[in-house]
């Protein structure tokens, strides 16, 4: 089989790349990526070149895309724009990919008759919890109150359009909070790992009591891998991790985590530190897994607890791949990130 897989030098498509071609031996990807900030050639250094190809351009450079839709079987289209932080500060980009971007892709690939197509969602377009009680279904109407959650939701729309009005077989799959190798250091999990490996204290919105559902990305990619091959066409699927902590309880257990191997470079109190919340910062996440464990029998296998001890040591032994993104994220906010 041959796969158009978009946005693969970001965090979850690399995983899923190196997943993939791993599991599959007969399998080929294409990845066709942009190169934004958040995209990183290392994050596929050493792949093997023979059954992976990349192309840098965008999903909206429609010639681009109908040239390599040309030879592939399906398409998992993971290219976005992602962050909370970035869209309140400029929205436009979001609309761009998230949207625009999004439509160019459908277009092409319901012209070039695709056989399958999964868009990698958020659990961010349900919106926000306000109590400790429920959880999303994938029925949950949509509710963004992120510039980035709306333009997600509204490429939500634009899938379930081209299935009930062309019966493109579409499958959305949307994720919780993933984390894991490879991730970006703006993101909360890696920015603190980081931060506290080079001495600078972790920024907490608000007092840290937000809610998020945490996903590890080999756990992710294992459900989107069973969604491309068994998915019902035309639905969604929740993609949860079962792990729901407060923003403090995952940063003390990191903490707990370095302090004891003595990767810490700063410790106690002075190892975080309080800042102003994110405007319209939604309060709490968590996703009903009610679905793909029914129809396609997954479920997460990895425990936060040792999914974060995985993350930081290879955090720890992959120096070389987040020092100058550090740099550059210092260089360019005296904020949240720095």
């Amino acid at each position: 089989m041959k796969i158009l897989v978009t946005g693969c030098c970001g965090f979850i498509g690399s995983n899923f790349v190196r997943y993939m071609l791993n599991k599959y031996p007969d399998y080929e990807l294409y990845n066709l990526d942009a190169l934004t900030y958040a995209g990183n050639l290392d994050n596929l250094k050493g792949v093997d070149s023979g059954r992976y190809h990349f192309v840098h351009g965008s999903i909206w450079d429609e010639a681009a895309v109908t040239e390599l839709l040309k030879n592939v079987d399906g398409v998992i289209n993971f290219a976005a724009e992602s962050h909370v932080d970035r869209s309140i500060e400029n929205s436009r980009p979001f609309l761009d990919t998230n949207v625009i971007g999004l439509q160019v892709l459908l277009d092409a690939a319901l012209k070039a008759k695709v056989q399958r197509f999964v868009h990698v969602s958020t659990d961010e377009v349900y919106g926000s919890l306000e109590t400790g009680d429920g959880k999303f279904t994938e029925t949950t109407p949509f509710d963004p109150n992120s510039p980035y959650a709306a333009s997600k939701a509204a490429g939500d729309l634009l899938i379930k359009a081209f299935y009930k009005t062309f019966g493109f077989p579409v499958i959305t799959v949307r994720p919780s909070n993933n984390y894991g190798p490879y991730q970006y250091p703006e993101k909360f999990i890696p920015l603190m790992i980081t931060n506290l490996l080079t001495g600078k204290p972790v920024p907490v919105y608000g007092q840290g009591t937000n809610v998020r559902d945490w996903l590890y990305v080999g756990d992710n990619c294992k459900a989107i891998d069973l969604v491309f091959h068994k998915g019902r066409e035309g639905q969604s699927y929740n993609i949860g991790g079962d792990s729901e902590r407060k923003n403090l309880e995952i940063l003390h257990k990191v903490m707990e985590i370095m302090n004891e191997s003595g990767a810490a470079k700063i410790t106690g109190e002075a190892a975080f530190k309080y800042v102003k919340d994110r405007p319209g910062h939604d309060f709490r996440y968590a996703l009903d897994n009610a679905k793909i464990t029914a129809e396609l029998g997954w479920r997460p296998e990895k425990k936060i607890e040792d999914g974060l001890v995985d993350t930081i040591n290879w955090y720890i032994d992959n120096e070389w791949w987040w020092q100058s993104l550090k740099k550059r994220l210092a260089a360019e906010s005296e904020g949240f990130w720095k």
